[in-house]
């Protein structure tokens, strides 16, 4: 039977797996719905009502794999937060009072940045029975709104995991389970 601690790390290195795939995905597929809303925008108003029609359902279609892989990495991120302060008690006494709040402020933000853009894009637009949940999240104020939180925590992990790395370099030494 394996270690509890080994067990507990190999369900981080799963949980950290999928906390850098579902944002990294969603940065980029954020991108990938505004080139659409742009290209829907640039035809909607010219003889090709056929293609401006086609570029508006690849938005909202993409837009539902795009809430999916945002719901996914918040998702992760949270259970992340904990899981660092369970494996690495000692690392956490160390660089807790930085490394510690700063996941979790990033999981806030994206949390209040993705309903906020959620609120911001149904609220101009209801009308009951007439309006889904994936065509008011395809918005280009709600893709606003989540680039910019995107933008501002981005850096924020990666200041983290610099001063991590930075703080422990040269410090660790060989792995051992007793």
């Amino acid at each position: 039977m394996m270690e509890t601690l080994l067990l507990a790390r190999m369900q981080f290195a799963a949980n950290i797996t999928f906390h850098i795939l579902f944002p990294t995905i969603g940065i980029g597929m954020g991108w990938l719905l505004l080139f659409f809303r742009l290209r829907w925008l640039a035809t909607r108003d010219g003889a090709d009502r056929v293609a401006a029609q086609g570029w508006l359902d690849a938005c909202r279609f993409w837009t539902k794999v795009f809430a999916l892989t945002f719901a996914l990495g918040v998702v992760s991120g949270i259970t992340m937060s904990f899981q660092c302060g369970t494996n690495w008690p000692g690392f956490m006494q160390k660089v807790g009072n930085i490394a510690g709040p700063l996941p979790g402020y990033e999981v806030l933000m994206a949390f209040f940045f993705g309903f906020l853009a959620l609120a911001y894009s149904i609220y101009p637009y209801v009308e009951l029975d007439q309006l889904t949940i994936w065509q008011a999240a395809s918005s280009p104020e709600a893709l606003k709104v989540i680039r910019f939180g995107t933008c501002i925590s981005v850096p924020a992990i990666a200041g983290c995991t610099v001063f991590s790395y930075r703080v422990f370099r040269g410090k660790t030494g060989e792995l051992k389970y007793a």
